[in-house]
């Protein structure tokens, strides 16, 4: 017995020296579930951003650029900043389903989705481009309800082609 109660007594002395020797820190008691502890507060305080105010912007210009292998979208205010844009990529297309007309009007869809709250009634079209998601696009746009001022087709023409290659000399 006498040696139970020296190896005890030998543990306690070892805990205590444990303890003294660590930097102890007052420690919060745990909050029950549901509620918040006053840390758990001060941290999210801290990282908290304040969210600057949307610009409201009645008039604005549309961009479409519709290529063989995409449909890009591009909304502008009256001077040119880009304030929206979508992509069939970022509407949740891959691959070969980029390049179709079913894609190019979902982008629009989503594009006017996300610019419902800045206010825009009046817009410029400007398409650009060969592929065949730009008309489904501009249908898509039409149905919105948006009042479209014109719609301008900016594609690009070839005038003569390219230079012919030098002849050989031999």
């Amino acid at each position: 017995m006498s040696d139970e109660k020296d190896l005890t007594t030998s543990q306690e002395q070892e805990v205590k020296a444990s303890q003294s020797t660590e930097n102890t820190t007052p420690v919060e008691p745990e909050a029950p579930l549901g509620e918040v502890t006053a840390a758990e507060v001060s941290s999210k305080l801290k990282l908290s951003k304040k969210k600057r105010a949307k610009l409201k912007f009645p008039k604005g210009r549309i961009y479409i650029t519709s290529t063989f292998n995409n449909t890009i979208i591009s909304v502008t205010d009256p001077s040119g900043n880009v304030f929206a844009w979508g992509s069939a990529g970022r509407a949740g297309f891959k691959g070969s389903k980029k390049s179709t007309p079913y894609a190019g009007g979902k982008t629009m869809q989503d594009v006017m989705n996300r610019i419902k709250d800045r206010g825009m009634q009046e817009a410029e079209i400007f398409i650009k481009g060969m592929g065949v998601g730009r008309e489904q696009a501009i249908r898509a746009l039409i149905g919105s309800g948006l009042n479209i001022t014109s719609i301008k087709d900016r594609t690009a023409t070839p005038h003569g082609g390219v230079r012919k290659k030098k002849s050989r000399r031999v």
